[in-house]
């Protein structure tokens, strides 16, 4: 099977030391991204840690993918315990950074402990010609104590004239990760986000406020070129809107066909779609843009001279959480306010919805000045800004409003009251409302399967998940789908397909035994809203998935060895 290849790095920042870790054995078993990274984090990080103590770990890590020119590859994956759901959690970003990382020799960095001063934790080359490094990792910890509180382009312009380092070398923590906003996220190249459930915030509490990397020493995987090339080839060559309007092209098809988020999930569609949607964005793109070594260039450079904001986007879950959600109708509103989410660090998903709430309790919907105010009063935890900071699941009840959450992240824009696998997919998520965990909707906005009802869904949705740890362990693109189909996909990685599934299989069960040893089980897979024949759709994928009726991982179940391990 095709891996990443390389070492651990793991750095203390508290200690400040660094070394280095064969764990071939675990490339191996889980390919590299998601899977390597979960069961790291699943046997380093203790059951019973606090997600803000030192001991608590953030993994960085690639995938055999990012060893290519081949598109859709320019993406890495972070892990951590996650401040915001309590529980074990991936996110992945795209843009320019990967390469860089895998020049550095190592396929993983760990980050652990906690430091007594703001750092910057530099990792440079510590590999040979062939890239498997000689036990001597470079990394060097800079105190930076006079960029606290500084925004992330703030932190790209003083690495850039201290280090001769662009916004693509970095991973960088806004004001928001320093002030532990609980959705607080982690960015590089400036605009890309390793996103939800609040690893910013967990690298904060360790007072690093960035991670650069830089190298010449990559590994090399033996990927097939022929492939490579096709699907590179492709790419270029679609004419898909996409490329003109990113997500964002199926706005207003799914407010009229299925459901948008509305006033804070108060309604499922939005009159003023049209100044939001597809058209909306694309209006104000202005150039092209990609991640590293892509030829689909499906990003949204976007600009409004008249009101004086550049920024990248907004995707559709941008979109909703910041226009329809909010009740908000000019997408410069909702640009300035994706912008504001950039610069100090916060996903937008969990910030719209967490205002939309806010909104909700002051009646002031449509009130998009409010909006931006607020913004800027959580990411520095201001006034009312200190309880939004928490996430709607801790702060609903100060607001007097419902708690629109699965496991403490606040709901992504695909309604699951109007396509009832992707509701049910939100419910049994390790990571809580979030639609790439399954990707579940493509089915049901498509047609293949039936949005309405439960019946047959869960043996899918099991696939899908499976599937879907496949796609962030190698790491592809999610946007590869149309692209490169299961036989690229096993011929890229070297394996069976459905080996890879199984893989795939293991790494949800390795999430699930964590959170159930921090007390999760079936009574935190439960949605905000009612649907049909719920409980026995429950039942189904636990006993498809070989779980407990009570949603735990029977003890045995996780295996010892690389591809699992003990449950004592």
């Amino acid at each position: 099977m095709n891996h990443a290849k390389g070492d651990l790095l793991t750095v203390d920042v508290g200690a400040r030391e660094a070394e280095t870790t064969d764990i071939d054995d675990v490339l191996a078993a889980f390919v590299g991204g998601r899977g390597v990274a979960t069961k790291l984090a699943h046997d380093r990080i203790p059951f019973d840690a606090d997600p803000f103590g030192p001991e608590n770990r953030v993994y960085l890590s690639s995938g055999p993918l990012q060893h290519s020119q081949m598109s859709f590859t320019g993406r890495m994956n972070m892990t951590g315990l996650s401040p915001l759901t309590d529980g074990l959690l991936s996110t992945n970003a795209g843009g320019y950074l990967s390469r860089n990382f895998v020049d550095t020799g190592h396929s993983v960095l760990e980050v652990t402990g906690a430091s007594d001063e703001l750092l910057a934790v530099h990792v440079r080359d510590g590999g040979g010609d062939d890239g498997t490094g000689d036990g001597t990792p470079t990394v060097e910890f800079e105190e930076v104590p006079e960029l606290a509180g500084a925004e992330v382009p703030a932190v790209t312009e003083a690495m850039r004239e201290r280090h001769g380092l662009e916004s693509e070398h970095l991973a960088t923590v806004g004001p928001a990760g320093e002030n532990r906003v609980r959705f607080a996220c982690v960015m590089t190249s400036d605009t890309r986000a390793f996103g939800r459930g609040g690893l910013g915030a967990v690298l904060g509490a360790k007072n690093v406020k960035c991670l650069t990397f830089a190298g010449d020493s990559p590994a090399r995987v033996d990927l097939p070129e022929e492939i490579q090339s096709e699907i590179h080839g492709e790419a270029a060559t679609a004419d898909d809107v996409m490329k003109r309007q990113g997500t964002t092209n199926g706005t207003e098809f799914i407010n009229d066909e299925f459901g948008l988020p509305t006033r804070y999930f108060s309604e499922m569609s939005f009159e003023g779609v049209e100044g939001i949607g597809g058209d909306a964005v694309e209006e104000k793109k202005y150039k092209k843009a990609a991640c590293s070594m892509c030829a689909f260039a499906c990003k949204l450079p976007t600009r409004d001279e008249e009101r004086g904001v550049e920024t990248e986007g907004p995707e559709f879950e941008t979109v909703m959480a910041f226009g329809s959600n909010a009740g908000v109708d000019d997408v410069v509103d909702v640009m300035i306010s994706n912008d504001r989410c950039d610069d100090l660090g916060m996903d937008t998903i969990s910030a719209g919805d967490t205002v939309a709430a806010y909104l909700a309790s002051e009646d002031a919907f449509g009130d998009a000045a409010l909006v931006h105010e607020t913004l800027e009063k959580i990411a520095r935890r201001e006034g009312v800004g200190d309880a939004l900071a928490e996430g709607v699941a801790r702060c609903h009840d100060e607001l007097g409003v419902e708690n629109w959450s699965v496991k403490g992240l606040e709901f992504a824009a695909h309604d699951g009251r109007a396509i009832h696998g992707q509701g049910l997919s939100y419910a049994v998520a390790n990571r809580g409302a979030d639609h790439m965990y399954s990707s579940f909707l493509s089915l049901e906005y498509n047609g293949e399967v039936d949005p309405e009802g439960l019946a047959g869904k869960p043996e899918r949705l099991i696939e899908r998940e499976n599937r879907q740890a496949v796609r962030d362990s190698g790491i592809f693109c999610a946007f590869a789908s149309g692209y490169v189909d299961d036989e690229a996909r096993s011929e890229l990685l070297d394996a069976d397909f459905e080996d890879l599934l199984a893989m795939g299989d293991r790494v949800i069960e390795l999430e699930r035994h964590f959170n159930n040893r921090r007390g999760f089980d079936r009574e935190d897979d439960r949605l905000p809203y009612d649907l049909p024949d719920f409980e026995a759709a429950l039942d189904e994928y636990y006993d498809l998935r070989g779980w407990n009726p009570d949603g735990t991982v029977p003890t045995g179940n996780v295996a010892g060895g690389p591809a699992g391990v003990a449950d004592d």
